[in-house]
């Protein structure tokens, strides 16, 4: 049996996200599901509802289900937590206000796994700014290892790799070995330089001054995008991705293949140690990971690497007095 938290239990992600656990589409049906739902106390009426319709569902992966505002009842012994919660950017709202705002909602959850957490506990951040909120909860949890922290760049990568498939006549599964580097914001990377269509090169199957323009910016501006359209965030293709992070990190990694999420960075590529960065990575499939080592940047891809790196060190400095 596995204990997940999902946190912000009632907004849109969740709500796509919650019966795609309880089915066993994330740890898969033969794992059973001890399913935490956890918000704001204001929201735990609503929350009960969304219980309510987990039981009606009668999933046989679900051995139960609770909904609380107390996180040492919905974090206690945990495996998983799920940070899905987190304040929405605003009108006229600049990223720095966003940063400030959520910070302290992430010192919080830092302490309560900290507190409550079981001892191998693994954590994923998806609520925005989702990078550096897993930079202010890791801080707020020294005793969770570097290596259990983790951030959703996974939607970005589904999105790159979904728009170089369709550009390249290819289908989404041909598509291997793309990345994303950096922050999940518009400075992110997807890495084409070393990505794969059918096996051969990307930039051999579409024209490079297309990737280098108009594909970048599209993946960078997707989430916009959507919003424009909808006039709501992306919530089912972003609960979409925080299924295949979590499948990505406990199945064992394709051997032609990578996955992408923000990791505490180790020094890797030039990107200083402790920040939260995404990388091409690898997992054996034991729920942990490593970053994928050997890949070359060309002059391009350093430039635009350097330039995520340098939002994420202002984004560190912008959150110093949290970072415990």
């Amino acid at each position: 049996m596995v204990r997940v938290v999902v946190t912000g239990a009632t907004g849109q992600v969740a709500y796509a996200l919650l019966p795609r656990i309880a089915a066993g589409e994330m740890f898969g049906p033969g794992t059973e599901v001890d399913l935490r739902l956890s918000d704001i106390p204001q929201m735990i009426d609503k929350a009960k509802g969304v219980l309510m319709e987990l039981e009606d569902g009668a999933y046989p992966s679900l051995s139960r289900v609770i909904a609380s505002a107390d996180r040492a009842e919905t974090h206690a012994d945990a495996d998983w937590v799920l940070l899905v919660g987190s304040v929405p950017r605003g009108p006229g709202m600049e990223r720095g206000d966003l940063i400030r705002k959520n910070g302290p909602i992430f010192v919080d959850e830092g302490t309560a796994i900290a507190r409550h957490a079981a001892k191998g506990v693994r954590v994923v951040v998806v609520g925005n700014p989702c990078n550096t909120n897993c930079l202010i909860a890791r801080a707020n949890a020294r005793s969770v290892p570097d290596d259990r922290w983790s951030a959703l760049t996974r939607l970005d990568q589904n999105r790159a790799r979904a728009l170089l498939a369709a550009k390249a006549g290819a289908r989404v599964r041909d598509v291997k070995r793309l990345a994303i580097w950096g922050n999940h914001s518009a400075t992110l990377f997807p890495d084409f330089t070393n990505a794969q269509v059918s096996g051969r090169p990307a930039v051999e199957a579409v024209d490079r001054a297309w990737l280098e323009s108009e594909y970048i910016k599209t993946v960078q501006q997707r989430g916009a995008a959507v919003i424009a359209a909808r006039g709501a965030s992306s919530a089912f293709s972003a609960a979409q991705a925080v299924v295949d992070h979590v499948r990505g990190l406990v199945n064992r990694t394709p051997a032609d293949d990578v996955f992408s999420a923000a990791v505490v960075s180790d020094g890797s590529y030039g990107v200083p140690r402790g920040l939260v960065s995404s990388f091409p990575l690898r997992s054996a499939g034991d729920g942990g990971c490593e970053i994928v080592q050997g890949w070359t940047l060309d002059a391009f891809a350093r430039s635009k690497l350097d330039a995520t790196v340098a939002e994420l060190e202002k984004e560190r400095d912008l959150v110093k007095d949290l970072l415990a």
